[in-house]
């Protein structure tokens, strides 16, 4: 499976920050046998620190303006700090 997109796609231990301000450490990314695709798994940073599976598609995906017309930000998601930091 080839894996196209207009920006890096994550990698464990990075932080990725959501359009709607949480930030998230990414675990790993994950097949399923049920259906083609992959998965985004990752966690909050914060306190309860819960675990969350999105399709990679959708994670690296633009943000709807037309839903969320007030947010600037092009990506749902943008890196905000390597697997190091």
């Amino acid at each position: 499976m080839e894996l196209v997109y207009e920006h890096d796609y994550p990698k464990p231990g990075e932080k990725w920050k959501h359009f709607k301000g949480h930030v998230y450490e990414i675990i790993c990314i994950a097949g399923d046998t049920e259906r083609d695709g992959l998965d985004v798994v990752y966690q909050d940073v914060q306190e309860p620190k819960l675990i969350w599976a999105r399709p990679l598609r959708m994670f690296m995906s633009e943000v709807d303006h037309e839903k969320y017309p007030d947010v600037t930000w092009k990506w749902r998601f943008q890196k905000v700090a390597d697997a190091d930091e």
